[in-house]
């Protein structure tokens, strides 16, 4: 892995990044005047931090990442024909980075309600994204949840958010379609998966990219990108990663 500062550079592992992140200031110009994010980016690097979220993002142990938005944030360095450098670390980890101007970009299934307000600015949402009780053919729609047997896969917050609503949850190592009872699953994999909504949603997201405080232009140009992006887009290459992800 490469960890870079505009006009310097140095190799470090993977298991250091977080390291490496933090004291990569220490060698570089700071700070590093704001509003040049664009003016670097453009030709050059996009340093991405990105933080492990299935299907959103995935980090392999080689430090490969895959997921929907790898594949936008590589679009969005072809636009600019720019280089990606990733850097995987905790959402924690990569904001101080971001907020100290070590990276130009995170991602990692952000939701708009983050609370990394202080640490970076949050895009305007790009898209929505519901995850819903659904059920295969065969299986009634329940009326309600409460006292519902709905299966979900293990150690998920879809687990909470069932008990939340009194239903009672059946783990499952992964929701398939075939589960003869209703299911959780995100709104994406229900043509996938040949299932039906049931009209009960368990919780909804407004998906995020944070760039660095006060990089107008940049997250105006991030903005861009992200907001000519359709629904439906979004939704196939979320499942796409899925499709990936069961492959391997």
């Amino acid at each position: 892995m490469v960890t870079a500062c505009r006009g310097r550079t140095w190799r470090a592992p993977l298991a250091l990044v977080g390291v490496v992140l933090l004291l990569a200031v220490s060698g570089c110009r700071w700070p590093r005047d704001t509003g040049t994010t664009l003016d670097d980016v453009r030709g050059g690097v996009l340093r991405v931090g990105v933080s492990e979220a299935p299907p959103w993002t995935r980090v392999a142990d080689d430090g490969m990442v895959t997921g929907a938005e790898a594949r936008l944030v590589q679009r969005l360095a072809d636009r600019l024909d720019a280089r990606v450098e990733w850097y995987p670390g905790s959402e924690s980890t990569l904001m101080a980075a971001l907020k100290d101007r070590v990276l130009d970009l995170v991602v990692g299934g952000l939701d708009a309600k983050a609370p990394w307000t202080r640490e970076a600015s949050l895009t305007r949402p790009y898209v929505t994204m519901r995850t819903v009780v659904a059920v295969p053919d065969g299986v009634a729609a329940p009326a309600e949840l409460a006292g519902q047997r709905v299966a979900a896969t293990a150690g998920t917050a879809e687990i909470a958010a069932l008990r939340g609503e009194d239903a009672v949850p059946v783990p499952v190592p992964e929701v398939t379609g075939r589960e003869p009872l209703p299911v959780v699953v995100g709104q994406w994999r229900l043509a996938e998966l040949g299932l039906r909504g049931s009209g009960h949603e368990v919780a909804k997201h407004d998906h995020v990219w944070a760039v660095p405080l006060g990089e107008n232009g940049w997250q105006v140009e991030v903005e861009r990108f992200l907001l000519a992006l359709s629904h439906r887009e979004v939704e196939d290459l979320l499942v796409d990663a899925e499709r990936e992800e069961a492959a391997v």
